[in-house]
């Protein structure tokens, strides 16, 4: 389904004479592009190509330039709103735009042997950077015996993110969650091979859009089945992108969404005796005496700090290439 409607902020980015389009599907260097007269097939012109780094995704508005009967240029992507990337894979230090203008992420796990809270905590804390707002579903709550038990851990671990459980064999859950889905809203999926994704939007479609296949029973790991990024329209009007699973969350961004995605630590670390208190040893530590309490965990305030470190050598690498971040952080003598 193709509900296409200019809101005003792209609409005032366009000049005299300018058309807009939605990309809905990318595979490769080709398009599927929403536009007011349906849809049609786009590429990037030449000029775009080679003077701009900036690559169009699912979720951007761009201007286009149509011609011959259901194709058309992408000739610039316009401002974005919201944008979720995380670092390209390998050891190349560069940005992976994975979908723009979302309002909200939807982080999809699944109440198996995959579920892995540390990864989960990643995935928040990508999604703060994206300048959306996180929402988590756990899948195949007919496979796991303490339901409860395993979303409190998850409210205990992650604070102020809102939690479902579903299961799309029992249909459990399911409507609570689609309550959350909001007409005109946009949502990204994110999750691991295997989690779920492609039949959770099966369901919510209404139809078998997305190829699935089954998880290797000896360890629950997934495989792809989708291979590209792709947006869909809800019966209601909300949208949802579709991206393939991620094999690692590799990070990219700032401090900043690190302080939204561990806020109830950032709000304890206000209160410590210490202004630069590290929360390691100090006297005074209102984050250590949390965790003495049982009022927070020691592995998030582990996975606090981690995550910290990690944005820190990306910041230095940006600034100053990984020879000279490498001798900054581990001293002249270091191999690389």
């Amino acid at each position: 389904m193709n509900l296409f409607t200019l809101p005003k902020e792209v609409a005032s980015q366009l000049k005299s004479g300018e058309k807009a389009g939605l990309i809905a599907r990318s595979s490769s260097s080709i398009f599927t592009i929403w536009t007011d007269r349906g849809p049609v097939q786009g590429h990037m012109s030449g000029k775009f190509r080679y003077e701009s780094s900036v690559r169009p995704v699912v979720g951007d508005w761009v201007v286009i330039q149509p011609f011959d009967e259901g194709k058309a240029i992408v000739h610039r992507v316009l401002t974005r709103k919201t944008v979720l990337s995380r670092k390209e894979p390998g050891t190349q230090h560069s940005e992976q735009v994975i979908a723009a203008n979302m309002d909200a992420v939807i982080i999809v796990t699944a109440m198996t042997s995959e579920f892995n809270l540390q990864r989960l905590e990643r995935y928040v804390y990508q999604v703060y950077e994206s300048g959306a707002r996180p929402l988590i579903v756990c899948t195949k709550k007919d496979l796991c015996d303490e339901q409860e038990a395993f979303i409190t851990q998850i409210d205990r671990r992650i604070p102020a993110v809102p939690v479902y459980g579903v299961s799309s064999v029992t249909l459990d859950g399911m409507e609570e969650f689609m309550k959350e889905l909001q007409p005109s809203q946009t949502y990204a999926l994110i999750g691991s091979s295997g989690v779920g994704k492609s039949t959770l939007i099966n369901y919510l479609l209404g139809e078998d859009i997305q190829q699935t296949k089954q998880v290797r029973s000896q360890d629950d790991k997934g495989r792809h089945t989708t291979t590209h990024r792709e947006m869909f329209t809800l019966q209601n009007g909300a949208v949802l992108i579709d991206t393939p699973g991620m094999r690692e969350v590799q990070l990219w961004g700032d401090a900043e969404g690190v302080e939204a995605a561990f806020s109830d630590i950032e709000a304890l670390a206000s209160t410590c005796k210490f202004r630069d208190c590290k929360h390691e040893s100090e006297p005074g530590c209102a984050v250590l005496r949390a965790i003495d309490t049982g009022e927070l965990s020691a592995e998030r305030v582990k996975n606090y700090h981690k995550l910290a470190r990690e944005l820190h050598r990306l910041d230095l690498k940006e600034k100053y290439g990984t020879h000279r971040a490498n001798r900054i952080l581990h001293g002249p003598n270091s191999m690389k």
